[in-house]
């Protein structure tokens, strides 16, 4: 997969470099915080377990009362699985991987 051109720029380039360079669980936690609101992290966390459940084959109405997202939100998650840069794939196996005792 390309990279998205829009997306493409020194900026964005360091923040993914940053990001790479976390070393634990903790770190990440210190730096999302800073970097953040708790309402933006809140949403990632969100969208990426609206991901999972779709991914398993949750119904909306299953997703709406385990993760309070709006059907927008799920649509959007849902689209990006389809037809995205399979972001949510190459993590969410990862993810899997890892509970599964694999390696990640």
């Amino acid at each position: 997969m390309t990279v998205n051109p829009k997306l493409k720029d020194a900026l964005t380039d360091q923040l993914f470099k940053a990001v790479l360079a976390l070393q634990s669980e903790e770190e990440c936690y210190q730096f999302f915080e800073d970097i953040c609101t708790i309402s933006e992290l809140k949403s990632l966390a969100q969208r990426l377990e609206v991901a999972r459940m779709l991914q398993e084959g949750h119904i909306y109405d299953d997703i709406v009362l385990r993760t309070g997202a709006s059907t927008a939100t799920i649509s959007r998650v849902k689209r990006c699985l389809h037809y995205g840069a399979d972001g949510y794939k190459v993590i969410l196996d990862r993810l899997k991987d890892t509970a599964d005792g694999g390696d990640a």
